[in-house]
């Protein structure tokens, strides 16, 4: 009889807790060849989400995704879909929390064309570029896409609500995701590492394969079997209709260059220390920069302290330069500062007060801000005019106004009192046409790169102005703006650069070209795939050699800038961002297939940029985007 009673009483609890939970449900789906896209209405989803979010400040989901590729997510509204990138943590349950606002208007904050798109959040990061933009009223379908799936991977929802109040992102599992070296925890790959004596043998091993040859580099990279006027700064000459950087020591010179070799990449620990298996120790840890009382950490720095002890700093260094001697690397940019005398670098301007301003732009109309120009090129420039490893100057980064003048305008209009407003409203005042508006945007530019060229100018002669590195794809007009420069910059992430594209900004400007960034990545080991992707770690390298051959056999290219020495945190630097786009990872190892291309291809740049070389016209394999690769050069 007791028997009976027992089985009958579990039985009971078995059911009454059982519906009590009510698990929710889970929607899944998985990307390939074939399905790229796919659509939940959302009575399926949650009966009960209204179809008017006006009111509503978040969309929270709880969700799994299999891969770190980002994927498209957006609603179908009354008026159209509206879409915003996600790249989530992946291989685990997490929360996440998507503000509404980033699909209600384009965001006027941020200096820099990453500021004002890429947003973190604590279980990954979105970039809120385009995708359009709207109210949010009439939704019925959610939406979901992978441009090109690579590895099949799968997303799944189990959750999905809106909350009108603060709401946090959190990683739902109860394992952690980062182990003691940096490394993603959820993720496998060849050469993962367990142990640091595993870890002291690969770096042994590499210390014994770095040998620096075949580039026949002069002190400062310039190439030794060329020769022409010496003035011991750097320069640029167009010499039998090609352009070229020279030396100090009159020797032709071509930036092989990379940006961002520096002793550590940090990460936020802010509402995610769970996540972390082991915390770097206090030296590798510094305040975070939105005040939170969490640090910031750096496990790449941790891991070089691994790597050469209490001497850490000065052997990285040595380290750094051996490597980049090895491999054809020449010149550097946001670079640590100890580099500055064993390799050309380029140096960053900052105080203009672009940081402050509208969209990048200060009030250029302003007493303040010409005598701050004054006093900023007096600071930074002065100690530096003597100096010979120096190239040149950049003075700003992507601004995010060019092509949205419009929309700085109505900023102008509606912040602070200023100078400028004034000017604006003056200028308006009679008529009021986009044209108009266009038009005083670049006015105002012009009054800045005015203002600021003759400020570097008088404090330093020597060097390079090598400008605004340029993002997207400005305006002929304001290309045109660039002939005050001395080399005209930008920054382009396409799998190829045409010789048209080129071609227009020599005519448009007659000023040698400078590629200040680009780059090739892959999802894979936790991090997302960059701005460029390919299909694998192996098509990285031979993305490379595509890329900066066919550049350097344009006449007016003089210079290419990987973007980034070391992969970035899994866990996203400042702004989230966690790219796979290194040429070391995280524990310090060289991807070998991008060393290889390095030094393949920079053996090779000379003979190409003279015309004596064909590049090579092996392109990087496997799906890259819908476009055909020649659709996808800029």
């Amino acid at each position: 009889m007791k028997t009976y009673f027992n089985f009958g009483l579990t039985l009971f609890l078995f059911i009454f807790f059982t519906a009590c939970e009510k698990p929710e449900k889970s929607h899944s789906v998985t990307f390939d060849d074939t399905l790229t896209e796919y659509k939940w209405s959302l009575a399926e989803l949650n009966p009960d989400l209204p179809s008017d979010w006006s009111s509503y400040k978040y969309l929270v989901l709880e969700m799994k995704a299999s891969s770190p590729q980002r994927f498209s997510f957006g609603f179908i509204t009354e008026n159209g879909l509206l879409t915003k990138n996600i790249h989530p943590f992946s291989g685990t349950w997490i929360r996440m929390a998507v503000p509404l606002d980033f699909y209600r208007g384009e965001n006027t904050k941020g200096s820099e064309m990453a500021a004002t798109w890429n947003q973190p959040r604590a279980t990954g990061w979105m970039n809120i570029y385009g995708g359009g933009f709207g109210p949010l009223t009439g939704i019925d379908t959610i939406y979901v896409g992978i441009e090109i799936p690579i590895g099949e991977p799968s997303l799944e929802i189990r959750s999905i609500s809106l909350e009108k109040n603060e709401v946090t992102g959190a990683v739902l599992g109860q394992e952690p995701l980062v182990d003691k070296f940096g490394q993603w925890i959820p993720s496998g790959w060849p050469g993962k590492i367990e142990t640091l004596e595993e870890l002291k043998e690969v770096w042994k091993e590499e210390e014994l394969s770095l040998k620096p040859e075949g580039f026949n580099y002069s002190k400062y990279g310039g190439y030794l079997n060329t020769q022409v006027k010496a003035t011991g700064f750097f320069r640029v000459e167009k010499i039998d209709g090609k352009w070229w950087f020279v030396d100090p020591e009159g020797h032709l010179f071509l930036a092989a260059g990379m940006n961002g070799v520096r002793m550590g990449t940090y990460t936020r620990t802010e509402n995610r220390e769970n996540i972390f298996s082991e915390l770097p120790p206090d030296e590798f840890r510094k305040p975070a920069r939105n005040g939170s009382s969490s640090p910031d950490v750096s496990f790449s720095a941790w891991n070089h302290y691994r790597r050469f002890g209490d001497n850490w700093k000065s052997k990285w260094k040595d380290m750094e330069v051996l490597r980049m001697d090895s491999w054809g690397l020449n010149a550097v940019n946001w670079s640590d500062p100890v580099l500055n005398d064993k390799k050309a670098y380029a140096k960053f301007l900052y105080g203009w007060g672009i940081e402050e301003g509208i969209m990048g732009m200060p009030d250029v109309y302003s007493q303040e801000f010409f005598d701050n120009a004054n006093r900023i090129a007096a600071e930074q420039c002065t100690p530096l005019k003597d100096d010979p490893w120096m190239l040149g100057y950049f003075i700003g980064n992507e601004p995010p106004w060019p092509g949205r003048e419009p929309l700085m305008v109505d900023a102008i209009l509606e912040g602070p009192e200023s100078v400028m407003q004034s000017k604006l409203k003056e200028y308006l005042s009679e008529e009021d046409t986009p044209e108009l508006r266009k038009a005083f945007v670049h006015k105002s530019f012009e009054k800045f790169l005015e203002i600021i060229n003759a400020a570097i100018k008088k404090h330093d002669p020597n060097h390079l102005n090598m400008g605004i590195r340029y993002g997207g794809s400005p305006s002929e007009d304001v290309i045109k703006m660039a002939r005050v420069f001395d080399v005209y910059s930008f920054n382009t992430y396409k799998y190829v650069v045409s010789s048209e594209y080129l071609d227009n900004i020599n005519k448009l400007t007659g000023l040698p070209i400078l590629i200040g960034e680009f780059h090739f990545g892959t999802p894979d080991r936790g991090l997302a795939p960059g701005l460029s992707q390919v299909s694998n770690l192996q098509e990285r390298g031979v993305a490379y050699s595509y890329y900066i051959e066919n550049a350097f056999a344009h006449s007016s290219l003089i210079g290419t800038y990987w973007f980034l020495w070391r992969d970035q945190p899994n866990t996203g630097r400042n702004d989230g961002e966690n790219y796979n786009i290194g040429i070391v990872d995280v524990t310090d190892q060289p991807y070998p297939d991008m060393v290889n291309a390095l030094k393949t291809s920079h053996k090779r740049l000379l003979n190409i940029h003279s015309g004596k070389l064909e590049p090579v016209n092996k392109k990087p394999e496997g799906r890259i985007r819908k476009k055909t690769f020649e659709q996808d050069a800029f």
